[in-house]
């Protein structure tokens, strides 16, 4: 319910400057129409009220609806119901209900398809009878030069509202897109690229490693024990230890550096332009700032990590064999000992006591 009246309102605000704009400028050519045809005087208070009152009046109701979208729809209805009723009421002269009835038709189609666009030419329609049945059935076939030069103020302001209102829409849209794009991208809880837009990259990385015969390495991250940790602990330490681990993680990398959650307690990371050495050396520091925090609320809790890493070699015949190569070196930390960094090709090496070596 608050949703949907979140939504009608921003309809309703978008709606609100076009039509001050139209119905204001809109007077300036029904009076050029009106003049000749001396009106009686509610006439002219009754144009007045439409052109400069109307327009708060129906945001009002709109913004005060507990359903503003359907508030802000009849609205548009009664437009196009006024807008039929001056075009008759003018006698149908040419220049002036070509200009009132194409603005209400575009700002129709704009704010609601064609089923809106239907329903405002109904509403046309009702309206022209209604001025029919007051004033009688009466066609104008020319139009003078000052009624021109009156309708061009809704030929160019009109229009120009109309697009500045769907430019910042699209604008938004555009940005919802790109922020709903990132969201498939991003693991929730860590805010890390999930596992399929990592392993996307790694295919785009494996290629320009390739490509361009550049030294890349990928490093697989396990937290040792982490079912322990859940499982003593709870899941909102655990959960909070993932966090940690993503935050130290990111704070340990370069911008081109990419970080992604691959499993439960798993990350990965891929270090292009980067040599096995700097790499390793990156990973003993992310290891060891982990293994001396200490959780506010669980002062003994210890997180220490095994790590594979696994530097790209011309001789893999695709991504899959790169990445298989850190998991087999992943796996040879976790056991032999846990809690240090193995290299693929079985060069393992003990973080809690040896030094990385090129």
């Amino acid at each position: 319910m608050e949703n949907q009246r979140g939504k009608g309102l921003s309809f309703a605000r978008r709606i609100y400057m076009p039509r001050t704009v139209g119905l204001g400028i809109g007077c300036i050519c029904v009076t050029a129409a009106l003049y000749p045809l001396n009106m009686p005087g509610w006439v002219w208070i009754l144009m007045l009220v439409n052109g400069f009152v109307w327009p708060h009046v129906a945001y009002q109701m709109a913004t005060r609806s507990p359903y503003p979208y359907r508030a802000e729809r009849r609205n548009i209805i009664g437009d196009s119901l006024c807008g039929g009723f001056w075009a008759a009421t003018v006698q149908f002269n040419p220049i002036v209900t070509v200009t009132i009835l194409s603005m209400m038709t575009m700002n129709n189609v704009a704010a609601g398809g064609p089923r809106l666009f239907l329903h405002g030419a109904l509403a046309q329609i009702i309206g022209a009878l209604i001025a029919w049945s007051v004033f009688g059935i009466a066609f104008t076939s020319t139009a003078t030069p000052v009624q021109v030069w009156a309708c061009l103020p809704s030929l160019v302001i009109y229009p120009l509202a109309v697009g500045i209102v769907c430019y910042r829409l699209a604008f938004k849209l555009a940005e919802h897109k790109r922020a709903l794009s990132a969201l498939s991208r991003t693991d929730s809880l860590t805010g890390l690229l999930n596992h399929g837009s990592w392993k996307d990259l790694l295919h785009v990385k494996f290629q320009q490693s390739r490509h361009n015969q550049i030294a890349s390495v990928i490093a697989l991250i396990d937290i040792d024990h982490f079912k322990t940790i859940n499982d003593s602990y709870g899941h909102i330490i655990g959960d909070s230890v993932l966090r940690q681990m993503s935050f130290e993680l990111r704070r340990s990398l370069r911008d081109i550096d990419l970080a992604g959650r691959y499993g439960g307690d798993e990350f990965c990371v891929i270090l292009p332009n980067m040599s096995l050495q700097q790499a390793g050396e990156i990973m003993e520091r992310l290891r060891e700032v982990l293994n001396n925090y200490r959780h506010p609320h669980v002062p003994q809790l210890q997180i220490k990590l095994s790590i594979g890493l696994a530097a790209y070699q011309p001789t893999f015949s695709d991504a899959t064999a790169w990445l298989n190569a850190a998991d087999k070196a992943l796996y040879t930390a976790k056991n032999t000992g846990r809690n240090k960094i193995s290299i693929a090709d079985s060069l393992a090496i003990d973080a809690a006591t040896t030094p990385i070596s090129a």
